[in-house]
């Protein structure tokens, strides 16, 4: 049973969705077979299941496709909630893909193709080397300085640093730079992370929508306009001669408004043929959103009644502010 207080949000919740038919689209990225202590806060197996109890438990679950047409024609059901997943990774066929067909639920997943097959995208490259690295590093040759990674607190500090300072460099400056730190610290890097093109025809197969998600997933705002055009349209491309279908939705890479994507990378969605595309920017979607910048949110919280609680403070916002 669910706390007074969480019952009571949950009536609030009913009626907010009834009156206003709010969307909320949650952003999950990977689920975990079992905990990181390095990052105790990412979603493994089981609470990712504790996820899907909750809301099936208390929202309309539905594909992302039926919302957008929903919102589109304004016959969105109450408490309407969507599950997206970013990036492609392989943990999304091996581990959650089972759990969405135990509880029968939809999902999409928005994949960077360029990753597939043994890639690696860069934040991983570097959550790797400092997870599996000696206690003290000299990164001093690639203009990082030095770290001592005698805890798990330090090296999760190492990573924070590193991800801060590298992630909005230009792409092929930030993989030289990726590339001399990875020269510096003797580790042998996984090259199973991301899925192959056999887990994503899988997940297809499996009725999971398949989206875009660029090949390289740069910060398509810090590229010149052909260059984001191109990898918009070859991410695509390539995920359509996966599948063997039309890929209709696509997610802007980090995707905050006006900071990662502008109104010309949308123009570009549009042109390229997609029906909708989502953005990380917070809040609920509601009839009359733009299509082509649905926000989203990622369900942090562990237990029921403020997971409860962050649904309902979404829901109840205003939901374009995009």
């Amino acid at each position: 049973m669910l706390p007074s207080l969480a019952c009571g949000a949950l009536k609030q919740l009913g009626s907010l969705g009834s009156l206003r038919k709010r969307l909320s689209i949650l952003i999950y990225h990977r689920v975990l077979a079992r905990p990181d202590p390095l990052f105790p806060g990412e979603i493994d197996a089981p609470r990712f299941e504790q996820h899907l109890g909750y809301l099936k438990a208390n929202f309309n679950l539905i594909s992302l496709r039926a919302a957008v047409d929903g919102l589109r024609n304004n016959t969105l059901p109450p408490r309407a909630a969507c599950l997206t997943f970013d990036d492609g990774y392989a943990d999304n066929a091996e581990i959650a893909l089972p759990l969405l067909q135990k509880h029968k639920v939809h999902a999409t997943v928005f994949v960077a193709t360029g990753f597939l097959s043994g890639g690696r995208m860069w934040n991983d490259t570097i959550i790797e080397l400092i997870r599996h690295a000696p206690a003290a590093i000299d990164l001093s040759a690639a203009g990082f300085g030095e770290f001592t990674l005698d805890t798990t607190r330090q090296r999760r500090e190492a990573i924070t640093t590193l991800l801060g300072k590298l992630k909005y460099v230009p792409m092929e400056q930030r993989r030289q730079q990726v590339d001399a730190i990875a020269e510096l610290v003797p580790v042998k890097l996984r090259r199973d992370l991301m899925m192959t093109p056999e887990q994503v025809r899988q997940l297809h197969q499996a009725g999971i929508e398949i989206g875009g998600h660029t090949v390289n997933h740069p910060i398509i705002a810090r590229l010149p306009a052909a260059v984001a055009r191109q990898e918009i349209a070859d991410g695509k491309h390539a995920l359509e001669a996966i599948i063997g279908a039309p890929v209709r939705l696509f997610a802007y890479p980090n995707g905050k408004p006006g900071r990662d994507y502008h109104a010309e990378h949308v123009a570009m969605v549009r042109q390229l043929g997609f029906e909708a595309a989502v953005s990380t920017s917070w809040g609920a979607a509601r009839p009359g959103s733009d299509l082509f910048q649905l926000p989203r949110f990622t369900p942090w919280d562990r237990d029921r009644l403020r997971f409860t609680l962050r649904m309902m403070k979404n829901l109840a916002s205003r939901g374009d502010t995009v």
